[in-house]
């Protein structure tokens, strides 16, 4: 495994953060159940990952519960562990959406009971809330960071101009700042080098991309996607994303490129996907749910893939712009 910087905090993290979206009790669909948890959170600490991002709403809390339960056998202090608070966790009622005071305060104990941790190491904010200035959301993060609950603040898919909004209001009011960018970025959706890319790069945000394999679509060849059970049983909202964003303004050829390069070097798509997310200098470590050990171990060998600039162009080259999807 290799490390860098999250952002500005100082803090080395692993250059994949496992995303525990898909950690469930019973492992529905394409969930994953405790044990087969478990043993994914054990050999990505055994690999060196030590960057694991979760949220309160993930299964109703659950894969909170089972990420903590997981880590709990390890030294806490080697591990960097990121939540989220927006939407409802395990229970949903008016208080438990939004970013007020009362949510924020609430959810954070509850996340908080469920790592069976004293302090979580990034707290992000989910998505933007228009219902709740920012300055309220701003200083009670504040406080959780001052309290000692928080340690490191994130933001996650939003417009340019909110995210330079909530960094110029911390800054004038002399806030506790976001740290980290989560948003949707990946070779076949680049919309984010724009804007909120180059805002990252200048202000020291270390962005920490989810859906990096675009929901499994660049770990296989087009053709292959809808044998896939996460493929076949997408919600209609995501099958549209593959449709109109993934597929649409150049990715299928992009697909089939991501496949020729993998298989002249011998490896995985997913390998050659990661890797050109890797090489861009605006991300620290892109946030990878995977299903299997297997899956995992396969990621994890994306550090050690070179792409040189003639193979980053080519992979780069199909790409046309498309409609904004994730916010």
């Amino acid at each position: 495994m290799e490390y860098t910087t999250l952002g500005s905090t100082g803090t080395a993290v692993s250059q994949i953060c496992l995303g525990c979206m898909s950690f469930s009790e019973d492992g529905d669909g394409w969930n994953v159940d405790r044990e087969t948890a478990t043993e994914i959170v054990d050999r990505a600490v055994e690999l060196g990952v030590n960057f694991f991002d979760t949220a309160n709403v993930y299964n109703a809390g659950e894969s909170e519960s089972i990420l903590g339960d997981a880590l709990a056998e390890y030294d806490r202090d080697e591990q960097v562990v990121a939540t989220k608070v927006r939407w409802p966790g395990a229970n949903d009622h008016r208080n438990a959406v939004g970013l007020s005071r009362k949510t924020i305060e609430q959810e954070l104990d509850h996340s908080l009971d469920r790592l069976g941790m004293d302090t979580v190491d990034l707290y992000q904010i989910h998505r933007w809330d228009d219902d709740t200035p920012i300055e309220r959301t701003l200083g009670t993060l504040d406080d959780a960071v001052r309290r000692g609950r928080v340690r490191y603040l994130g933001a996650s898919s939003m417009w340019a101009y909110q995210f330079a909004e909530a960094l110029h209001t911390s800054d004038r009011r002399g806030l506790e700042r976001f740290e980290t960018m989560q948003n949707h970025y990946n070779l076949v959706y680049r919309e984010e080098e724009r804007e909120v890319l180059p805002l990252c790069e200048r202000e020291g945000i270390g962005a920490i991309p989810w859906s990096p394999l675009a929901r499994g679509y660049l770990a296989r060849p087009d053709d292959d996607f809808e044998t896939t059970e996460r493929g076949a049983n997408d919600a209609e909202e995501r099958r549209d994303r593959i449709e109109n964003h993934y597929r649409a303004g150049g990715g299928v050829e992009t697909n089939e490129r991501v496949q020729e390069l993998a298989d002249e070097r011998g490896v995985s798509m997913a390998q050659i996907s990661l890797a050109w997310l890797l090489h861009q200098p605006a991300v620290d470590a892109p946030i990878l749910g995977v299903s299997s050990v297997e899956h995992l171990e396969d990621a994890v060998e994306a550090v050690e893939v070179s792409l040189s600039e003639s193979d980053l162009e080519h992979l780069e080259e199909p790409y046309e712009a498309v409609g904004i999807t994730g916010h």
